[in-house]
């Protein structure tokens, strides 16, 4: 079987991997109403930080305003299981294969294996928090398919992946939980890095990062 190896030296089937995109992923946007910023809840809001082989990323997660996905992210990071996950994807004008175009990375659980089970979709109608630069959101497939184990990060504001858009042939758009308060130039880097990375399904191809980014470590930050 062909495998990935990531900066970290890790091996990955890219067999394992593809199942888990097509089974979790923003393959399938949209478009809406644009707001101006996501809305936040910073003085309750708990931050983490994704320790990568590029640099560090700091998000701000919004336990009030997304209980139900942000809980599910917490709950990955606490638990170690995003110890060791990676960046693997990048969507960008030049490879998007998807209307309306949109500029995303993906990152998360590499072994499918690990993700436990999927939660409730809770739409930014719910949340209030838009899709704009530096908001992350769980990856899906149908609603009820995300996890705190798939997630993206939004470059640019993108209004096709809120609720009402037409991303996702289904209209309900994703569930964005946080934003990066830290990091976003990290994000950006991720974002241009080389894709060339070998994969069969169509749909992907120019998107898979030829290395992948590894999330070394995931964990909260302390709060003076």
């Amino acid at each position: 079987m062909n495998k990935r190896v990531c900066k970290a030296g890790f091996s990955i089937p890219v067999r394992q991997l593809v199942i888990g995109l097509v089974a979790a992923f923003v393959w399938m946007p949209v478009s809406g109403p644009a707001d101006t910023r996501a809305a936040t809840d910073s003085d309750t809001a708990p931050r983490v930080v994704l320790e990568t082989d590029a640099g560090d990323i700091e998000i701000e997660v919004y336990i009030e305003k997304a209980p139900l996905s942000s809980a599910d992210f917490l709950a990955y990071v606490d638990s170690g299981l995003l110890n060791g996950a990676a960046f693997y994807r990048t969507v960008r004008p030049d490879n998007d294969n998807g209307e309306p175009v949109i500029s995303v990375i993906q990152g998360g659980i590499v072994d499918q294996r690990k993700r436990v089970r999927p939660i409730p979709h809770e739409s930014t109608a719910d949340s209030g928090i838009l899709h704009t630069d530096g908001v992350i959101s769980l990856a899906r497939a149908g609603p009820g398919t995300a996890s705190g184990g798939t997630f993206f990060i939004s470059i640019g504001d993108q209004p096709g992946l809120d609720f009402g858009g037409m991303r996702n042939r289904d209209g309900l758009g994703f569930a964005a939980f946080g934003r990066v308060v830290r990091g976003m130039d990290i994000v950006r880097s991720i974002h241009g890095m080389e894709a060339n990375g070998p994969i069969e399904n169509a749909y992907l191809k120019g998107q898979m990062l030829t290395r992948f980014v590894a999330i070394r470590k995931a964990y909260r930050k302390s709060v003076d």
